[in-house]
C-alpha cells in the first residue's frame, strides 16, 4: 500500500518526537518516499540530521530556507504528498491547524495541502482532555482528518493517563488503512444531494424543513476521501460544504430535480440525502403579502418526486435513498425502497434523541430488497457516512463499467 507513495511527515515539539525516527525508518522500508518537516521545538528533541539520514531526503525546518529555486517548497511538498502524517502532534499544532494559522514551515504546508491527514496526538493527560483540545480535534475531524488514538500509561511529565504517542507500528497500520480507503471508490462518479429545499410563498416567506445538510455533506466528504469524483447538489444548508467536490446550489425542489437529472446518466452512484419538499405553493407572490384577513389559505401542489424519477430512469446506477421517519420506520423504509426502485435505503427515526436533523450524530438502519442490512447505534454523521460509502463500495459489481446511455437530460 505504501510502495511508491509520498508521505509528508510533520514532527512537532514533544518528547515523543524521538519515535519519529522509527516511523521514518518503517515508512522508508515499506517503499514510501518520506518528506519530513520539523518544527523548531521538534528539533530540540531530535536532530534533523537523524531524520534526514533515515529518510535519505532533505528535512525542512524553515519556511524561508528554499532549497530548490524552481519551486516554492511548502507548496511543492503540499502538492506532492499522497498523505500527511503528524506524529507527534502537540496541542499547539492541533490548535493552529484547527484555526488556520500558518506561522512556520509545518503549519504553512498543512494549510496548503489537500492530501488526507492522519494525526497522532501526544501530550499531557490534562492537555489532551482540555475542552479546547477536544473542540479543535472535533473541528479537524469534521474536515476529514483522522486520528491515531494516543495510548495510556506513564507519561514523561510524571502523570499516568491518556496522552502517549501511539507506537510507530500502529501509526503505519492506520496510514495503510487511510490510503486503502482512498482506493475503494477510485475514479467512480458519485452524486450526492444535501440540505432542505425552499419553496417560496413570497419574497420573505417560504416552506422548508429542518435539514441542515450535515449528513449529505459528510457523505460527499467520505466519497471524496475514498477516491470518488463527487458532485454535490445542495439546497439550503447550515454547515460548511466540503472542499474538493463540485458544488451546485439548487434552492427549490424543481431546481434540484433539474440539476440531478441533467447529470444522472454520467453517474455510477447517487446518494439522495437531501430533504426535498413534497409540495410547493401554487402561486408565488412577487411582493410581500400583507396581513389582512384572520385566515390565509395557501394552496399547494406536488413537486417532482426526484428519487422516484431516478429509480424509473436507472440504467446501471447504484441508487441510495433516505427516509426520515417518526414511526413504523421499517415498514415505511421498505415500502419506499420498493416504490422508488432504490438499491439501498437509509432510514432513521428523527424523533429519537441523537438522530434528528440539526445535530452532529445519527442513528440509522440500512435496508435493501432482502430487508434489514445493518442497524448502527448513535454515531457521528461522519462515521455513518464512512460506513455507508464502504457498504456501497462493497456492493458494487467488480469491474463495473458505470452508468451509460442517454437516459438523463433536463426535466421536461
Amino acid at each position: 500500500m505504501l510502495q511508491g507513495k509520498t508521505i509528508l511527515l510533520g514532527v512537532t515539539g514533544g518528547i515523543a518526537a524521538y519515535k519519529a525516527a522509527t516511523l521514518v525508518s518503517r515508512l522508508t522500508q515499506a517503499g514510501a518516499r518520506v518528506d519530513v518537516i520539523m518544527t523548531e521545538g521538534a528539533a530540540r528533541f531530535i536532530t534533523p540530521l537523524a531524520l534526514q539520514t533515515l529518510s535519505r531526503r532533505p528535512v525542512y525546518t524553515d519556511t524561508f530556507d528554499e532549497q530548490n529555486p524552481a519551486v516554492v517548497s511548502h507548496i511543492d511538498l503540499a502538492d506532492r504528498a499522497d498523505a500527511v502524517v503528524i506524529a507527534p502532534a502537540t496541542a499547539n499544532l492541533i490548535a493552529k491547524l484547527a484555526h488556520g494559522l500558518a506561522d512556520d514551515m509545518l503549519s504553512t504546508t498543512l494549510l496548503a495541502t489537500t492530501a488526507p491527514l492522519l494525526i497522532a496526538p501526544a501530550m499531557n493527560v490534562h492537555m489532551y482532555a482540555h475542552p479546547a483540545t477536544a473542540h479543535n480535534m472535533r473541528v479537524l475531524e469534521e474536515r476529514g482528518a483522522r486520528y491515531v488514538e494516543p495510548g495510556e500509561g506513564q507519561l514523561a511529565c510524571g502523570y499516568v493517563g491518556k496522552g502517549r504517542l501511539a507506537e510507530p507500528e500502529a501509526i503505519l497500520f492506520a496510514l495503510e488503512r487511510l490510503l486503502g480507503r482512498r482506493q475503494l471508490l477510485a475514479g467512480k462518479r458519485v452524486l450526492v444531494t444535501a440540505g432542505g429545499t425552499v419553496e417560496r410563498i413570497d419574497p420573505v416567506r417560504y416552506l422548508t424543513n429542518d435539514s441542515s445538510g450535515r449528513m449529505g455533506f459528510a457523505i460527499a466528504e467520505a466519497a471524496r476521501d475514498m477516491g470518488a469524483q463527487v458532485t454535490l447538489v445542495a439546497a439550503r444548508t447550515q454547515a460548511q460544504p466540503p472542499t474538493g467536490v463540485e458544488l451546485i446550489r439548487a434552492e427549490t425542489a424543481e431546481a434540484m430535480a433539474e440539476a440531478v437529472l441533467q447529470r444522472y446518466a454520467q453517474m455510477e452512484i447517487v446518494v439522495k440525502a437531501a430533504a426535498v419538499a413534497d409540495y410547493r405553493p401554487v402561486q408565488r407572490h412577487a411582493q410581500k403579502l400583507k396581513k389582512t384577513e384572520e385566515r390565509l389559505v395557501v394552496e399547494l401542489e406536488r413537486t417532482t418526486d426526484i428519487l422516484a424519477e431516478l429509480g424509473r430512469r436507472k440504467r446501471g446506477q447504484y441508487l441510495v435513498g433516505f427516509a426520515a421517519e417518526t414511526n413504523d420506520v421499517e415498514r415505511h423504509a421498505l415500502d419506499k425502497l420498493k416504490r422508488k426502485n432504490c438499491d439501498l435505503l437509509v432510514a432513521n427515526n428523527v424523533a429519537e434523541a441523537g438522530a434528528g436533523f440539526h445535530g452532529e450524530t445519527n442513528i440509522v438502519q440500512l435496508y435493501d430488497g432482502g430487508g434489514l442490512v445493518a442497524s448502527w447505534p448513535l454515531l457521528s454523521k461522519r462515521e455513518v457516512a464512512e460506513r455507508l460509502m464502504q457498504e456501497i463500495a462493497a456492493r458494487l459489481p467488480a469491474g463495473a463499467a458505470g452508468a451509460r446511455g442517454d437516459e438523463g437530460g433536463a426535466l421536461e
